[in-house]
């Protein structure tokens, strides 16, 4: 192992922690790199050229110069750069030039947090004169006064980052004369915004900073209100854009749709500008966002401090040598650790539970050293109300915190000061993810380290032992898919509730937009009155679905203790294994027992209690496939693509002693199912293959379960997915011989599996050098998986019933699914299968099991939620860009701006009288049908009361 000298303090640390069992398995150092200037093609006027000196800005990095030049050139832009390089000034910069030249232009900032739209609003501070609110008591006067407001939050993130530019002498390509500073008004409108203030920004704001939620449920129901707003609009800003992938970016895809209807129908046509992390396909995600072209800039030019990667494996130990010590436990040791050395330390978890169960560990490590270091570490979560969580990230910024255990919530751009070291406990689940959390250290251009504490699982070993596929790999492409059936039908309802849709433009919405129409008008949600869509619903369609998953259930969390006091919300599936009855949920390292999960209100009652231990739920997954919509033969296997149900039930739950961590013992769940209907890839190996393993003296389902494992995790390494966004079950029932099943753990699937169909090839590959690359014999949680895997009890879809996965079968199959010669096993059948009975009695005799089985909680999404549900769309005329430089685009198109695809002539012919015009409609297969019918029963049956229906005239033109 090499020797750090003085130089690298944090990294002789960690070479002395490891020295005894050679955790620090590989270091990647990343130089110092200068930064790279460019001056706009026209100098930026004074107004802003003075505040960004003040700032220490002088010069422009090269990124934030073409990004300015192609938005002013009336181009759709997407910025791709990394962490702390400055990415908001390429928006606030041509933003506030253009309010400069007309006060009445407006734009609208979308985050997919609040916190990061109050971040964005300490910026935007300091283009403003001393003493002047960003919101003023009375409107006053344009331009006339000097001076700026120093105060505001530091940091990286935009104009007010020391590290967006260097400071230095002059330079002239960033002012000409002009007035000395410009006058806007600025706010944040979301569930937080008090509603008088609703009101005035709605009426007077330049900015307006929301999440997509409020402009789903908030602003878009309501767009008549905003007429003037909207008819002004000349930017959309989308920051963040890397995160509007999956369920969560399919319902964005859809409002940015509607978004860009409600601003056609009063007149405007506004320049859109994206802000991503980086990935493989920044234009084609913000394309998919907003539905038009992007000018995609990506040559970072911003300055980084040197920084050192640390891939860091749990030693081995237990009866075979094989198991790992807990990732938690070892990132627990790191943690503190780096604490009482005085080094500012972030810990990335992967689910709520491990950042309080992680938490109470550090504190009682601390406590017991002393020093009252226990009081300056925190949890910050989802869940944690929004003011303190802002406490949080202020003590954090201003030195006040030395460490905080968070999940990805604090995975985005909120400015948290400089922090000394990142940990992340397990594979993030993408690359772009992981460059995203080890950014959040070392965000002022000093020196910092980020260490990857890898699990027992097959990804994080398969990156162990090959770092170079992580630091030689390109990010993950997102994917979103905006035409899935299930979310598509609710924004149907929203669109045509805010201004009727014509039968021409359906085909807009996706290929299926028209039939559920045709459902929702059997079921009275919607009228067709000559050729255009009507909603019929007296209430807002938005109030009845979350933009943050796709379902409808999601649960209240109330504390009992003293008073009914509402300490989070939850969604059904994770309800069912967080706050069953008797489980154990935590909140700030505080342990609730959970007295009772009312089904019907859709509420947690719980009450604090002084408990030491935690619970994990335990499920059983039944799967049943339709016909499949795609299929081939690859080599001689048969591979398909297709709808399927999956039902899953929570059986039982464990309790687990914090500290030892000793089982306590087990307890009964009585639960509904949980029903799914979604898409997944199998395949079924040919009876050629399937003998050769049985030549073997193997059991061919015994080596698919193991297959299935890698597979799991595998995919995310192809798809930018979590593996905890993918389940997989082996089973014979549906196709009658062996099949390995991948399914998208999301209603209507999100394209992950279908992705992994036209990708078998390469992802089979990988899964085969990872069981090869792992030097265990028998089989390990590091390659296929075992009897007791890592998520057992959290993860339950990994989990096969007490099936052994064999390694030795898995390798027989794989190569001769390949076509390879063939694999003979290196040790006897009964040799394994004796040697795992003697490992699985020892395993039960053994109370501190989860000493080797890391902790995995299912729930690895995380983030803010936002303020409501909702959405519209109008058509309307097109006005160019105010400003000297006007837009060149002239694009026009139904649903915003989503191409006319033309209908194929299979589909089978229907012409209501109404409609004489409407395109033929494209029926819906039978199981899917049934599905969204249900969606709809479930809608009929939320809505207390009689269901009141609101007449509409014929032609409609306001919201």
């Amino acid at each position: 192992m090499p020797r750090y000298h003085e130089t690298y303090p944090l990294l002789e640390l960690l070479e002395n922690i490891a020295r005894e069992s050679g955790q620090m398995v590989h270091v990647q150092s990343q130089e110092e790199r200068d930064p790279v200037y460019l001056d706009p093609e026209r100098p930026l006027p004074e107004s802003l050229a003075r505040p960004l000196r003040e700032l220490g800005i002088e010069r422009l990095y090269r990124h934030q110069a073409q990004a300015i030049d192609s938005i002013r050139s009336g181009k759709n832009t997407v910025v791709v750069t990394g962490t702390a390089s400055g990415k908001s000034l390429c928006y606030n910069l041509p933003v506030l030039e253009s309010i400069g030249e007309d006060p009445r232009a407006r734009a609208l900032y979308l985050f997919p947090t609040k916190a990061l739209s109050q971040d964005q609003l300490k910026v935007l501070r300091r283009f403003l004169p001393e003493g002047r609110d960003l919101m003023p008591a009375g409107r006053a006067g344009r331009g006339g006064r000097t001076g700026r407001d120093g105060r505001g939050a530091g940091g990286s993130r935009g104009a007010g980052g020391r590290d967006a530019a260097v400071r230095g002498g002059a330079v002239p390509g960033l002012s000409f004369p002009g007035a000395e500073h410009i006058d806007f008004r600025a706010g944040t409108y979301d569930g937080d915004t008090p509603p008088e203030l609703r009101t005035r920004l709605r009426d007077e704001a330049n900015i307006l900073l929301t999440n997509p939620d409020m402009l789903h449920a908030g602003v878009l129901p309501n767009h008549g209100r905003w007429a003037e707003f909207f008819s002004r609009l000349s930017y959309v800003v989308i920051d963040e854009i890397h995160v509007y992938r999956g369920i969560f970016g399919s319902h964005v895809s859809n409002v940015m749709r509607r978004l860009r209807r409600i601003c056609r129908h009063h007149g405007a046509d506004p320049i859109w500008i994206c802000a991503s992390a980086t990935i493989a396909n920044p234009g084609g995600l913000a394309e998919d966002l907003i539905g038009d072209e992007v000018n995609v800039v990506n040559e970072d030019g911003s300055p980084r401090g040197r920084k050192h990667f640390v891939f860091w494996n749990p030693p081995n130990y237990g009866p075979t040598g094989m198991e790992r010590r807990s990732s938690n436990l070892e990132a627990k040791d790191l943690f503190v650790r780096l604490i009482k050395e005085g080094y500012q330390t972030i810990a990335f978890v992967k689910a709520r539970l491990l950042a309080e169960v992680l938490l109470r560990y550090c504190q009682d490590d601390l406590r017991n050293a002393g020093g009252g270091l226990s009081s300056r570490i925190r949890a910050y979560r989802a869940g944690y109300l929004p003011e303190e969580r802002r406490k949080i990230e202020s003590a954090l910024f201003d030195g006040d915190l030395l460490g905080v255990i968070s999940t990805n919530a604090l995975e985005l751009g909120i400015d948290v000061g400089s922090l000394d070291a990142a940990i992340m406990v397990g594979y993030p689940g993408t690359i772009a993810s992981t460059w995203q959390q080890a950014g959040r250290a070392g965000r002022r251009q000093s020196e910092s380290v980020a260490i990857l504490v890898g699990h027992n699982a097959p990804i994080d070993q398969y990156l162990m032992q090959n770092p170079d596929y992580f630091f030689q790999n390109n990010p993950e492409s997102a994917v979103l898919d905006a035409g899935n059936p299930h979310i598509l039908l609710n924004h149907l309802r929203c669109a045509t509730h805010e201004i009727p849709v014509p039968v021409t433009e359906e085909e807009g919405y996706g290929d299926y937009a028209p039939a559920i129409l045709d459902l929702l008008q059997d079921r009275e949600f919607v009228r067709q009155v000559k050729g255009k869509w009507f909603n019929t619903e007296n209430d807002y369609p938005a109030a009845t679905f979350s933009l943050r998953n796709s379902g409808e259930n999601e649960y209240t969390i109330v504390d009992t203790t003293e008073s009914n006091k509402v300490i989070g919300t939850i969604d059904e599936p994770s309800a069912f294994t967080q706050v069953h009855p008797q489980a154990v949920y935590m909140h700030d390292a505080e342990t609730y027992l959970v007295d009772d999960l009312d089904l019907s209100e859709r509420v947690a009652y719980l009450h604090k209690a002084d408990i030491d231990y935690y619970t994990q739920a335990i499920s059983d997954i039944y799967l049943a496939a339709s016909e499949p919509d795609l299929g081939r033969v690859w080599r001689d296997t048969s591979v398909s693509f297709g709808e399927c149900s999956i039902h899953e039930k929570v059986t039982m739950f464990k309790k687990i002693k914090f500290g030892s961590r000793d089982s306590l013992g087990w307890g009964n769940i009585e639960l509904p199912d949980i029903r799914l209907h979604t898409t997944a890839l199998w395949f079924v190996p040919s009876a050629e293959t399937l003998r050769k393993v049985l030549d073997q003296g193997r059991v061919p389902v015994d080596g698919l379960v193991g297959i299935a494992n890698v597979l799991c995790e595998v995919i995310a390494l192809h798809v930018m997915c979590d593996a905890h966004d993918l389940g997989t079950v082996v089973e014979m029932k549906n196709t009658g011989g062996p099949t390995v099943f991948v399914y998208d753990k999301y209603p209507g699937g999100l394209g992950y599996g279908r992705r992994a169909f036209h990708q078998l090839e390469p992802v089979l590959e990988a899964a085969l050098r990872l069981i090869e690359g792992c030097p265990c014999l028998e089989g390990c949680p590091s390659c296929v998986g075992s009897p007791l895997p890592p998520s057992y009890g959290t993860d339950p879809d990994v989990f096969t019933k007490g099936r052994i996965p064999d390694k030795e079968a898995a390798l027989v199959l794989l190569h001769a699914m390949f076509g390879h010669d063939d694999y003979v096993p290196r040790i006897p059948l009964e040799g394994i299968r004796a040697k795992r009975a003697e490992l699985i009695a020892a395993r039960r005799k053994d109370t501190k099991d989860d000493e080797v089985w890391d902790l995995e909680d299912g729930e690895s999404s995380e983030g803010e939620g936002g303020d409501g549900k909702g959405g519209g769309s109008a058509k309307g005329g097109k006005v160019g860009h105010r400003g000297p430089s006007p837009r060149a685009r002239g694009k026009a198109g139904a649903s915003g701006g989503a191409g006319t695809a033309a209908r194929t002539a299979a589909r089978p012919a229907r012409e209501p009288e109404d409609a004489p015009n409407r395109p033929p409609v494209r029926p819906l297969p039978e199981d899917l049908r049934a599905k969204l019918l249900g969606q709809i029963a479930r809608l009929v049956e939320s809505q207390p009361g009689p269901r009141r229906r609101r007449s509409f005239p014929t032609e409609r033109v306001g919201g």
